[in-house]
């Protein structure tokens, strides 16, 4: 794993983001490891975050305003994000994902890599859901 030892707390951080499509927090994921391993502490974790999307291990997605979350696929994609409730979904458009990246610097910028976000509102808050969903998720409506 990229040189990085595997313990006991390691294991259960990629234990619970591995089959998430909910993009986690650091904070949630914390919650998760914290309640099944009472000794891991909050910087253990953000840490081992941290170090795994540098190994490329999972993706660190940052957008404007929101909270840094962590998306267990580490290959490009893409998001919607709902204004209202927050939830962040992968977008499965391969249409999208066709946009090759420069071969030389643009504006004497070399570009590595990109992800676009689609904003909006969802279906659960278009339904009229957003308490439901917020319950579902941690998140607040």
């Amino acid at each position: 794993m990229g040189g990085l030892v595997l313990t006991r707390q390691r294991r259960a951080i990629l234990e619970a983001i591995a089959h998430r499509d909910d993009h986690p927090t650091a904070a949630g994921i914390f919650a998760l490891v914290s309640a099944r391993h009472p000794g891991t502490s909050r910087a253990t974790v953000y840490r081992t975050l941290e170090k795994l999307a540098a190994l490329g291990i999972i993706r660190k997605v940052c957008h404007p305003g929101a909270v840094v979350r962590y998306d267990p696929r580490p290959e490009r994609h893409h998001h919607l994000l709902c204004r209202l409730c927050g939830a962040m979904i992968d977008v499965e458009a391969p249409g999208i994902q066709v946009t090759a990246l420069p071969a030389k610097p643009v504006q004497g910028f070399v570009i590595e890599d990109y992800a676009i976000e689609f904003r909006g509102v969802c279906g659960v808050c278009r339904r009229g859901n957003r308490r439901k969903r917020a319950a579902g998720t941690g998140r607040k409506a």
